[in-house]
């Protein structure tokens, strides 16, 4: 589903981001990405995202290589990759039905099909009954859940997860990771950003990509 071949990222000013990455993640394997400030975690997302380019070598996703989409295809491509935040992003002034419909009403669905998958999203993250609630009125625990929705209300292939659990207790990541949990289950590939040891310990069951300086150093094929 995921594959990086040989991937290397160098910025204008020189500083190498990622050097020499190779890893492959299957459809529906959930993992960890993590590593020190620093370490190449989000650029490592970005290229996922096409919101940065790859130096050196090749980027495969659902079996599409990222670097033969042009300019006009990107947005087509994002359809498909489902993204949760660290703060939620969600609107303030539009209500949590609206908030995760967002992503269909981009895309054209019709009316009908919008309100059927906006309300299976909810239900999936147990918020079904605050669809008529502002965001204000959600505690973190729950605006998070409805960032979930809106990620994965379109049916992504893949999920990415940039620090999703870092202003949340124990418990409240616990119930997240439970939540992906679910969506990797019926084939959803996602890939969790996190600096944070003790919840990737908690669910050590799931394999863990770790990057230091940019370089891939535990869960490449070749560990």
């Amino acid at each position: 589903m995921i594959e990086f071949h040989h991937v290397a990222k160098q910025y204008p000013n020189g500083f190498e981001a990622l050097k020499h990455i190779n890893f492959s993640l299957a459809p529906g394997e959930m993992t960890f990405l993590t590593g020190h400030s620093g370490a190449g975690k989000s650029t490592l997302l970005k290229l996922l995202l096409l919101m940065e380019r790859p130096t050196h070598g090749s980027i495969v996703v659902a079996g599409q290589d990222l670097g033969k989409l042009n300019a006009a295809r990107i947005p087509y491509y994002r359809r498909h990759i489902g993204v949760v935040f660290q703060d939620h992003q969600l609107l303030s002034d539009r209500s949590v039905f609206d908030n995760v419909a967002l992503p269909l009403q981009i895309a054209g669905y019709a009316p009908k099909d919008i309100g059927r998958r906006v309300r299976a999203a909810l239900d999936k993250v147990g918020l079904l009954d605050k669809e008529k609630n502002f965001p204000i009125a959600l505690s973190g625990g729950e605006q998070q859940r409805v960032g979930i929705a809106r990620a994965v209300v379109n049916r992504p292939p893949v999920l990415l997860a940039d620090e999703p659990t870092g202003n949340l207790d124990p418990e409240l990541s616990a119930e997240i990771m439970r939540l992906f949990g679910d969506f990797s289950r019926v084939g959803v590939t996602v890939l969790i950003a996190t600096h944070d040891l003790d919840l990737i310990h908690r669910f050590g069951q799931h394999r863990e990509l770790v990057l230091q300086h940019g370089r891939l150093i535990h869960g490449s094929e070749r560990d």
